[in-house]
């Protein structure tokens, strides 16, 4: 029997004929109108259910500037947590095995509730300089150095989307330099083969990109994280229709599966060689 000829809890949709399951009457009233929905307006129903979170507060989302505000007020533990109940919303198959395979700890996260200007794209410069300045000051670096391997940026932004990725590599060209790239790492219009050989080839400081592409490349070997020392998540940001990139399934999924490889998670919140992680 299909799913479109059961209704909840199994109950098929027409008890009492010949072939059905069970022979006993409905129970009751609203137990007949869930079993007798069309499926088309049960889908539609789950749709709705998953388009807004239970954790989204309305108030938080500025359609105006594309921000949710939320996102500002979450600590380490708050967007560990964050990101977690999204990966079970998102992923409820996942074996508790797999779902701790997917957990970012709080240790890995940086606390940016200090932070208090908007998290608008032309406001991401003075956020990494802030939070990543300090770090790289100890060790005589500088935002706009680059290792002199090619591929091997010692930061990582991740956004939603190809053109939310082009808008932040433009805010962020005040870091680019001769010898040091702020490089475009997305799909959009750029072929994995010419990506491949364009980063291959490349000194990089900054890499900005889609999780996907950004996970494709790190398979390829053509981007390396072994100099990489944060990954900043472009969090706030915002459609028209109050999303962001934890919010929807298609962008939430690769994005963990990125940030939870294991050659990445076994370095957070360890050592010189740490890679820290920042909402932005």
């Amino acid at each position: 029997m299909s799913d479109s000829d059961e209704g909840q809890a199994g109950v098929p949709l027409f008890e009492g004929f010949p072939g059905s399951a069970s022979p006993e009457p409905l129970s009751s009233t609203k137990r007949k109108r869930d079993v007798l929905a069309k499926p088309e307006e049960k889908n539609t129903a789950k749709r709705r259910k998953l388009k807004k979170p239970k954790d989204v507060d309305d108030e938080a989302l500025d359609v105006e500037l594309g921000v949710n505000h939320g996102i500002a007020h979450m600590g380490s533990q708050l967007m560990a947590d964050h990101v977690a109940q999204r990966t079970k919303r998102f992923q409820p198959e996942l074996s508790l095995v797999e779902v701790e395979d997917y957990y970012i700890p709080e240790k890995a996260i940086v606390d940016t509730t200090g932070w208090d200007k908007p998290r608008t794209k032309d406001q991401l410069p003075g956020f990494l300089e802030h939070f990543a300045g300090s770090k790289r000051k100890k060790k005589g670096q500088k935002l706009g150095n680059a290792p002199q391997e090619k591929g091997h940026p010692h930061t990582l932004v991740l956004a939603g989307a190809g053109l939310r990725a082009a808008d932040l590599t433009r805010s962020l060209r005040q870091f680019q330099t001769k010898e040091a790239l702020v490089a475009k790492l997305f799909a959009k219009h750029i072929k994995l083969k010419e990506a491949v050989e364009f980063v291959s080839k490349s000194r990089i400081n900054i890499g900005v990109g889609t999780p996907q592409r950004v996970s494709d490349l790190l398979d390829n070997g053509a981007l390396s994280a072994s100099h990489l020392e944060r990954i900043v998540v472009d969090a706030s940001h915002i459609d028209q229709k109050k999303r962001g990139v934890l919010d929807m399934k298609e962008l939430q999924v690769p994005l963990v599966q990125l940030l939870a490889r294991k050659d990445l998670k076994e370095r957070y919140g360890a050592g010189e060689s740490k890679i820290e992680l920042l909402f932005f």
